[in-house]
């Protein structure tokens, strides 16, 4: 049986199944909550950048996972 911790939160993920209850982000596994904040988290940023570029959305990712290892969850500034 495998275990599995989320890298950001550290919770442990129970019967993990890729891409249902865990999703691997480059060298990072996420939980399906912290996945959540994550796309939550992008979306509000992504909305005001014109033009779209992919190079920069990925670097945004990255940075934002990043920074939530840091501080063992992902920010979510929703903008009004």
């Amino acid at each position: 049986m495998k275990q599995l911790f989320c890298d950001i939160c550290k919770k442990e993920v129970v019967e993990p199944i890729p891409t249902r209850t865990y999703f691997h982000v480059r060298e990072f596994d996420l939980c399906e909550s912290c996945k959540d904040d994550l796309e939550a988290a992008v979306k509000y940023t992504v909305r005001a950048k014109k033009p779209f570029d992919f190079a920069w959305f990925d670097k945004l990712r990255i940075d934002l996972i990043h920074d939530g290892v840091r501080k063992n969850k992902i920010s979510v500034a929703k903008k009004a």
